[in-house]
């Protein structure tokens, strides 16, 4: 099976484009709520959470979302320690649920393709891009969260300018309807490869 990976910074819309192929039949894994579910429901996992970050990591049971990124967002040494609790068990997760698909290609969405070295297990990649005026607003109208609170996130991960180079390709998310074109053209494109044995 074909896996092929989704990625972009945050507000870039990456989980608009994965729903586009998901209109096209194609299965989609979203690593992030995947996560977040996984926090809540795996016993060691949660362990692990509470261990790093304090009881505060979870209000009644439940992640604690709000506290949780405000902790890691701003403390890179934090981030990458929850990332390496977590995405052991997405990873496992992934491979789980992909061996129970049926079509000729899957798309996995991550927020941190490339930073974590995600883009090795992918057949193929696509960044997903925007503005950053455009992705602040995004999340601010999404998240009902400050701009300094954005741009601390955004700061977090790896420029749009460093993943371009490591994707196969990669659609500027800004018209919808230009991104699902873009998504039309892609997914055509991956069936031809898939159909002549993916050269």
């Amino acid at each position: 099976m074909i896996i092929v990976g989704l990625t972009g910074g945050i507000g870039s819309g990456k989980t608009t484009i994965a729903s586009f192929f998901n209109e096209l039949g194609v299965p989609v894994y979203v690593a992030d709520i995947e996560a977040k579910k996984l926090m809540n429901t795996n016993h060691s996992l949660k362990e692990q959470v509470v261990h790093l970050l304090g009881e505060n990591a979870y209000k009644d049971g439940v992640l604690n979302r709000t506290f949780v990124a405000t902790s890691v967002f701003s403390d890179s040494k934090l981030l990458s320690s929850l990332n390496g609790i977590v995405h052991p068990a997405v990873k496992t997760h992934f491979k789980n649920w992909a061996s129970t698909q049926q079509s000729p290609y899957i798309i996995k969405e991550v927020a941190i393709l490339f930073e974590n070295g995600g883009d090795r297990d992918c057949d193929f990649t696509i960044l997903v891009t925007a503005p950053k005026s455009t992705r602040i607003a995004r999340v601010i109208r999404r998240d009902d969260t400050l701009e300094k609170d954005v741009i601390k996130r955004m700061n977090a991960q790896w420029t749009d300018n460093r993943k371009t180079a490591l994707a196969d390709v990669t659609i500027e998310n800004v018209d919808l309807e230009d991104s699902k074109a873009a998504v039309s053209l892609i997914h055509t494109h991956i069936m031809e490869r898939i159909d002549y044995g993916w050269k």
